[in-house]
């Protein structure tokens, strides 16, 4: 036997049993695989499980791909694979109550005509002169539709959940609703400073896709009785009667989820864009918040330089450290809040912070903070500012953690106990309150975490960041529906290199520090021209003295050495990383072999042993 296994004739055997062992699986387990991602990418998630086990009817889903047009689109027909695999898994896992139906439109064919009639996207084919189609269909026995016009490549890392909110979607009888108040504009319209278009934002359609929206008006009386959950947006226009309307539907039992701001950077109100006029882009709840416990200054923004985000400055000079636009990681979100637990990242501009209010009844439970690296500032400070990198100077921590976002629960009185001329107070005191507040509105623009892209006419965001995920999941939450959270959390293939944005922060406040002296000395050289010039006749500006010549000369002697250690900078920085990327390649290519093979001679050492033992 030992001798057949070293012979060409059994490295042939084991060659072929390979094979046949590879050809075997494919035709017996097609959708078998192991998934060693540390999020479980390839897996369905529990929510996904829950909301397929719990389909009371039926749904049919259409699948259509272009199998014959896509013949030599190798990348594009493994991710359709990937699709048809898992919506395979969704059918056997949902027991009979979806019915999956895969079918590959020819041309001019009756299944063209109905992925034309679902609203499928058609993507034309330059060579072949065919139309590729990649979409899904869904219909449920109320003859309601819901579609996933294409299955774009940068979104698969969002694949398993658009697959489970079409199927959620299309299970309820009803979608929750949501009661919209908004002072931005999120439905989009005309930019007063450009006079151009603009688009809905990202926030927004995502909400229309799970949910129904009401909108509201700031000098509403009562809230009406079918809203299930109340979103607020930056409510600074809304009347006392609007206030004491939240109030009464919040202590009913009401949802309320609400972002206030002390600098909408988004407000494009007449107030807002007067010059000067900072706290006309502010808004607040007083005195609802102040009632239900919680503290919030309209006038003081957070800043953090270890969260601080990294911002371009334009063409040919470094990014800037903007610490009042900030990055919120997972050591400063709530990983214990069904919420903010699934995040890895949610961004916030200009943020205020929000406090517990000493002796207060109710629950005050943070969402996002900030770290300890951190300081309160005027939102005046940013009214005119061009180089995001002042905010820097002077700076000083207070060692405060403050808080972005937070939930307030527990038992709550009327801030209107006597009622308004005209409107009484129904309702004056509730047992339990559950109430979201979120101190920044511009986390839901879409510049802050979302890049949209416009694929043949079709908008198709790719997230950066999970500000949309922290909305969806707090409405999701708050109208009682929770399934959908485990799902969306799981869509962000990126995993951020810590060490090297460590190793670039450092980099720029070397960098930082050697600019500014670079600026120091350029405006003591030209003031020591300028001393120089006066008094000269004016014919003869053009002409240079000889101190002026030796003062130059000076001036650029320093900047070719400053400029000199800002390349040393650059380089250090640069030989950090690539330091670091020649360690990770050793270990790759060389520690992990090296530790198999010496695991198997440690076995083989072993066995040897004990085989002489038995001897």
């Amino acid at each position: 036997m030992k001798r057949l296994m070293y012979s060409g004739t059994g490295l042939l055997v084991l060659l072929l049993a390979f094979v046949a062992f590879n050809m075997a699986s494919n035709v017996l387990l097609p959708g078998a695989r192991l998934d060693l991602t540390e999020q479980k990418l390839f897996t369905i998630s529990d929510g996904t499980r829950e909301i397929l086990t719990e389909l009371e009817e039926p749904i049919t889903l259409y699948f259509f791909f272009s199998d014959r047009a896509s013949k030599d689109m190798v990348i594009l027909r493994n991710y359709a694979r990937r699709v048809e695999e898992l919506l395979q898994e969704y059918e056997r896992v949902a027991d009979g109550k979806i019915k999956l139906q895969i079918i590959d439109p020819q041309p001019f064919s009756e299944a063209e005509d109905r992925a034309a009639e679902f609203g499928l996207q058609a993507i034309p084919l330059p060579q072949s002169g065919e139309k590729l189609y990649f979409g899904l269909a869904g219909t449920n026995p109320l003859a309601e539709r819901e579609v996933i016009p294409f299955f774009s490549l940068e979104q698969e890392g969002l694949l398993e959940y658009e697959l489970s909110r079409l199927i959620n979607s299309l299970s309820q009888a009803e979608k929750p609703q949501i009661g919209l108040l908004s002072g931005l504009p999120m439905s989009g319209g005309t930019n007063p400073m450009t006079g151009q278009a603009s688009a809905p934002w990202v926030a927004l359609e995502q909400v229309r896709q799970l949910f129904s929206i009401q909108n509201l008006e700031h000098d509403m009386d009562q809230v009406p009785e079918d809203v299930d959950v109340l979103l607020l947006v930056h409510p600074k226009a809304m009347t006392e009667t609007a206030l004491n309307a939240v109030d009464q539907f919040v202590l009913r039992g009401g949802k309320l989820l609400a972002f206030i701001d002390p600098l909408a950077e988004s407000d494009q109100s007449r107030e807002a864009m007067m010059e000067g006029m900072a706290d006309g882009k502010a808004s607040d709840l007083s005195p609802l918040l102040k009632n239900w416990g919680v503290d919030f200054n309209p006038e003081r923004v957070v800043l953090d330089a270890r969260l601080g985000m990294s911002v371009g400055r334009g063409e040919g000079q470094l990014p800037a450290r903007h610490i009042g636009w900030l990055e919120v990681e997972p050591e400063q979100l709530n990983n214990e809040d069904t919420v903010t637990a699934p995040l890895s990242l949610v961004t916030v501009a200009t943020a205020g912070a929000l406090k517990h209010v000493e002796g207060a009844q109710t629950t005050f439970t943070p969402l996002l903070s900030s770290t300890a690296n951190s300081a309160l500032v005027a939102s005046s400070a940013f009214s005119g500012m061009e180089d995001p990198e002042v905010l820097l100077d002077g700076f000083e921590a207070d060692d405060q953690i403050y808080h972005f976002a937070a939930r307030i629960q527990g038992p709550a009185t009327s801030a209107y106990p006597e009622g308004l001329e005209g409107i009484e107070s129904d309702v004056q005191s509730a047992d339990n309150i559950n109430v979201m507040v979120v101190a920044d509105t511009d986390l839901l623009t879409d510049r802050m975490w979302v890049q949209v892209q416009d694929f043949f006419g079709q908008r198709v965001p790719q997230p950066w960041a999970d500000n949309g995920g922290l909305l969806i999941n707090a409405l999701d939450n708050l109208s009682g529906s929770e399934a959908l959270i485990s799902v969306r959390s799981r869509g962000n293939f990126s995993r951020p290199f810590t060490v090297v944005e460590d190793l670039q922060r450092a980099a720029e406040r070397r960098y930082r520090a050697s600019e500014q002296r670079l600026q120091r000395q350029l405006a003591e050289t030209e003031q020591q021209l300028a001393q120089l010039q006066q008094g000269q006749d004016p014919t003869q500006m053009l002409e240079m003295t000889a101190e002026q010549e030796l003062a130059v000369q000076r001036f650029l002697d320093e900047k070719l050495q400053i400029r000199k250690q800002l390349r040393d900078v650059r380089f250090q920085l640069n030989a950090d990383i690539e330091r670091l990327g020649t360690w990770l390649k050793v270990i790759n290519i060389a520690l992990v072999p090296a530790l198999l093979t010496l695991g198997v001679l440690i076995w083989w050492v072993v066995a040897r042993i004990r085989r002489r033992r038995s001897v």
